[in-house]
């Protein structure tokens, strides 16, 4: 199972308390880490969180600084977690426009964390779909080669399908993320702010996914029985 988190609502988060933005966004690494610990002792396989958008990179030079360190005191600060609870952990998205310091800490993350089997998790990093699509399209045009292509576009070595994707903080859209892997995803949208989404709220998403009917285009097997009987 694949699940995708849009964590939003951290800077909102913050100014509601009368706290600067970055205040914001370190709540925001503790429910990271509550959601993963939660992930892991769930159903899912595949666990990706959108970190920092390619368009984040409009923000004010203050936040996208405050955001570039805090990520990178994650990465450093998980590495020993994730491999004392079987985590694999990879960055999906450019990496050209990243300092090299923080490439290096990512590389190294991945390396380390390579053989965790217990849960994937994918952070998107100046990650942007839209893009992603548009290089893959113009490096192939055989079908069967297009999501290796996706997936070498993010630095990833596979694009596996979304099944659930949540965002949080009462938004209602995707923001050019998982375009192309949530084609049949279900999608599951709650007004909490990031920072205050824990694991009784990732519980309720999983419940929500599991009353849903995914058909993928066909009918279900109960509307497919009844359009026969009616028939005969």
């Amino acid at each position: 199972m694949h699940t995708a988190i849009i964590m939003d609502g951290n800077g909102r988060w913050a100014e509601r308390r009368g706290l600067p933005r970055s205040a914001g966004h370190r709540a925001g690494a503790k429910a990271v880490r509550r959601i993963v610990e939660a992930a892991t002792r769930g159903p899912v396989d595949i666990l990706t969180l959108y970190a920092f958008s390619s368009d984040n990179w409009a923000r004010p030079p203050q936040e996208v600084a405050s955001l570039m360190r805090l990520l990178k005191r994650y990465l450093v600060s998980e590495t020993a977690r994730c491999l004392d609870n079987g985590v694999r952990l990879s960055v999906i998205g450019r990496r050209d426009r990243l300092s090299r310091d923080l490439v290096r800490t990512i590389e190294n993350t991945e390396r380390i964390t390579i053989d965790g089997s217990k849960l994937h998790l994918r952070l998107a990093i100046d990650y942007s779909a839209r893009a992603a699509i548009a290089q893959a399209a113009s490096r192939t045009f055989v079908p069967e080669n297009f999501e290796r292509e996706l997936a070498a576009a993010v630095n990833s070595d596979v694009e596996v399908a979304v099944d659930l994707l949540i965002r949080t903080g009462g938004e209602r859209r995707l923001s050019d993320f998982l375009l192309w892997e949530c084609a049949y995803a279900e999608l599951v949208f709650v007004d909490t702010f990031w920072p205050d989404f824990d694991e009784p709220a990732f519980d309720a998403a999983l419940r929500e996914f599991a009353r849903r009917d995914r058909r993928f285009g066909r009918v279900s097997s109960g509307e497919a029985q009844h359009e026969y009987s009616r028939a005969e």
